[in-house]
């Protein structure tokens, strides 16, 4: 039997109906107090044909804003917000998880009430700047952890994971990739530090595998985002496959329910393979990310070099895209200018095939 995008895949405690998951996608449309309200309910309810929904990046702990209107899980209005968000998806008989995460140095303080970010190393980030409500901006210096200040962080990412089972979410998704606060305690290029959490592989990775086992006591699904390539937010290393081949080697035992891989750089700065040597030591699920067509997907899926894919910007425009792919229909064109403006436009107002037809 051939597999595909539309054979069915277990994921931890999940049948998913289909491989055409939907990737986490910043889109700034959160309340006052960063509170998922009706309409973020209604977009993701929208898309619950996915065989797995990833939603956004959310804040796992106060003080860490890196965007504009992102959500939080820190608070029990937020987890009373999420939750509309998992009865709208649930009942349309989706699957859900929640993407946990720290924005480390790509937090600024015009987000936080003047709070200096923190990241591994007192290394900003440069060549680009951040939106804040006063306008584009620099990135800040920010400020170096202790290493007795690592614990609260593991702790936080634990908090997180139980507001999100309160909220409903069937797991949830750490965030580990794109230069946001594990990722940089990843690559070399952003952790400069000394100590057990500074210089060779496996310090590096030590707070996320501890994030992980904290994570993992407080739900069965647990799954792992990564982007070594990717030089989104400043981001180097001197070595991705390496460390994309330890981390594949090392996540073996830690009770993972799958791994979401981005295989390449937005931005086209650094390349390499990443996927071969993952695949080649990962044993579980392995999630592909970043540019794949159905056509690529049904055949990386065939060929068992992946087991599924996560759609970004083609979910964003299509909330039925598991059926579009399906039958071979034109798929909606997503609006840039309207990926992190408010309301409805750009968001919930995409049309279905059954809409166009």
């Amino acid at each position: 039997m051939t597999i595909d995008l539309f054979t069915p895949l277990a994921v931890g405690p999940l049948e998913l109906p289909n491989r055409v998951l939907m990737a986490p996608l910043t889109r700034s449309r959160a309340e006052e107090g960063h509170i998922p309200g009706p309409l973020m309910a209604e977009y993701y309810g929208q898309r619950a044909s996915a065989g797995l929904i990833i939603a956004e990046a959310t804040m796992a702990m106060e003080g860490h804003s890196a965007f504009i209107r992102e959500p939080g899980i820190h608070s029990a209005a937020q987890v009373e917000g999420w939750t509309r968000t998992t009865e709208a998806v649930h009942a349309r008989g989706g699957r859900i998880v929640l993407q946990i995460w720290h924005g480390g140095r790509a937090c600024h303080p015009l987000l936080n009430n003047g709070l200096q970010p923190v990241a591994p190393s007192a290394i900003a980030i440069s060549g680009d700047q951040i939106h804040t409500p006063q306008g584009k901006v620099d990135y800040v210096v920010p400020r170096a952890l202790a290493d007795d200040e690592l614990p609260a962080i593991v702790a936080g990412f634990r908090l997180a994971a139980r507001h999100a089972i309160a909220a409903g979410f069937d797991g949830v998704e750490v965030h580990g990739a794109n230069g946001y606060l594990l990722d940089e305690f990843l690559r070399d290029g952003s952790n400069q530090r000394g100590g057990p959490y500074g210089g060779p592989i496996e310090n590096r990775a030590r707070l996320l595998l501890e994030v992980i086992e904290a994570v993992r006591a407080e739900t069965e699904l647990v799954g792992l985002r990564l982007s070594p390539l990717n030089s989104y937010n400043a981001m180097r290393d001197s070595d991705p496959v390496a460390l994309a081949s330890w981390l594949a080697d090392h996540l073996n035992g830690t009770g993972l329910a799958y791994l979401h891989l981005m295989r390449g750089d937005f931005l086209q700065q650094q390349l390499g393979d990443v996927l071969t040597p993952v695949r080649e030591r990962f044993q579980g699920v392995l999630i592909a990310n970043m540019g794949y067509t159905a056509a690529e997907a049904n055949a990386a899926i065939a060929a068992g070099a992946i087991d599924a894919v996560a759609f970004g910007t083609a979910f964003l425009a299509n909330p039925d895209l598991p059926e579009r792919l399906r039958s071979g229909a034109p798929l909606n064109t997503p609006d840039p200018a309207t990926f992190y403006s408010p309301g409805p436009a750009g968001y919930t107002d995409y049309p279905f095939l059954s809409a166009a037809a």
